[in-house]
């Protein structure tokens, strides 16, 4: 094989979930002309699907430990919001409520990590076992009815009312309200020249250090990523703006994408997956890491509990149903190992939307749910079976 070609298929194998999500992109767009990348529909996609990005969020780190899963996330969402639901119903102050929320679900998380980390109980029976009782819980909380919530600043804060966009504060004060918002175009221009900066910044300590990259990769990756952006602000622009739900989903994705690259923590997480007797013979309390991580998706059920509850307005004791499976696929989708020890929350950012767009895409064309979800199957298959061969060339 020639130089260019192996150059080629390795950036085919680097690259492949972002041409894959190019590829269902431009095929939706067409076959539904152009619908999918109506304003309207894009804000939906990233509503829709703000549940996914935060629990994948978290859920990639229990799959960096070993390819471990939980599977009692979409049950903990749906308790932790009954119960925010039931206190906010009977007149608890919202931020109480939300606050109760997320405690709940970092407890749940740290009780099954410590079945998981200190008795050593395999993760998939712990979190199985979770599954099913904390989906009881949530019909004993509910009794088995649906909870309304009508605090509309609860709704607008984490994304469910009318009124869940970030407000036109620099349009109001230039006199010119409505379509572009031109707060959402600041504020998207500021990001892009932010992660300009910050790219040029890396790539001059690479030279510094003799680090061996590739400087136009990086700039062609970056100026793509970059229209990306823009193209995506100056179409919420033309909606309503900035939805309040894709704040929460930078301030999470952000925060795990640092925790995960820039932490002793995240390193340990990649280090134990990698492989676990060794990260213990190097002085690291691998049990520990499991406990990190089971905990740590336990704090981010609850926040997807808050995100869900605003978006529906409410809650009943079917929701939460299949959120598990959405996340695990976001992270297996989006490159990380069934092996455990790699995977990034870029991919799992990739993975997230990837499905959301194969989802709206199938709605809007009118396809059955049944074959959405065989569709969904398929997906995850080709995506596991890419990472399994993968691994067996390196061997």
């Amino acid at each position: 094989m020639t130089m260019k070609a192996t150059k080629i298929t390795s950036f085919i194998q680097k690259y492949t979930m972002v041409l894959a999500l190019v590829v269902v992109t431009a095929f939706f767009a067409i076959r539904t002309g152009g619908k999918t990348l109506f304003p309207g529909n894009i804000n939906n996609l990233i509503s829709q699907n703000g549940y996914v990005f935060v629990l994948a969020s978290g859920m990639l780190l229990c799959i960096l430990t070993g390819g471990n899963i939980d599977l009692s996330v979409g049950s903990v969402v749906c308790f932790t919001a009954a119960i925010g639901s039931v206190m906010m119903k009977a007149g608890a102050n919202m931020w109480v409520a939300t606050l109760a929320m997320l405690a709940i679900g970092l407890a749940i998380g740290t009780f099954q990590g410590f079945w998981i980390a200190k008795v050593h109980v395999p993760p998939f029976i712990a979190t199985l076992a979770g599954m099913y009782a904390f989906r009881g819980f949530s019909n004993v909380v509910l009794q088995g009815y649906q909870v309304s919530i009508s605090n509309e600043s609860f709704l607008n804060i984490f994304g469910g009312g009318a009124n869940c966009y970030v407000p036109d504060f620099i349009g109001q004060m230039m006199g010119r309200e409505g379509k572009p918002n031109v707060t959402c175009l600041v504020v998207g221009i500021i990001a892009v020249v932010v992660y300009l900066l910050l790219t040029f910044r890396k790539i001059s300590v690479q030279k510094k250090l003799g680090i061996s990259q590739s400087v136009y990769g990086q700039l062609i990756t970056a100026a793509l990523i970059s229209i990306v952006v823009v193209w995506l602000t100056w179409k919420l622009a033309n909606h309503k703006g900035i939805p309040t739900v894709l704040i929460w989903i930078c301030l999470v994705v952000g925060i795990y994408n640092y925790v995960t690259n820039r932490t002793a923590i995240g390193r340990h997480l990649y280090a134990v997956g990698g492989n676990e007797k060794a990260t213990a013979l190097s002085g690291v309390n691998a049990r520990n890491v499991y406990w990190f991580a089971y905990a740590n998706i336990g704090l981010l059920a609850g926040l997807a509990g808050v995100l869900t509850a605003a978006r529906a307005k409410g809650i009943d004791p079917t929701y939460g149903e299949g959120y598990e499976m959405d996340a695990i696929a976001a992270c297996f989708i989006g490159g990380a190992s069934a092996y455990g020890g790699i995977g990034k929350v870029s991919g799992m950012i990739i993975g997230a939307t990837l499905m959301g767009v194969i989802n709206q895409g199938m709605g809007i064309m009118g396809v059955d749910s049944n074959y959405q979800k065989v569709v969904k199957g398929i997906v995850l298959l080709v995506a596991v079976m890419f990472d399994v061969l993968s691994k067996r060339q390196k061997r």
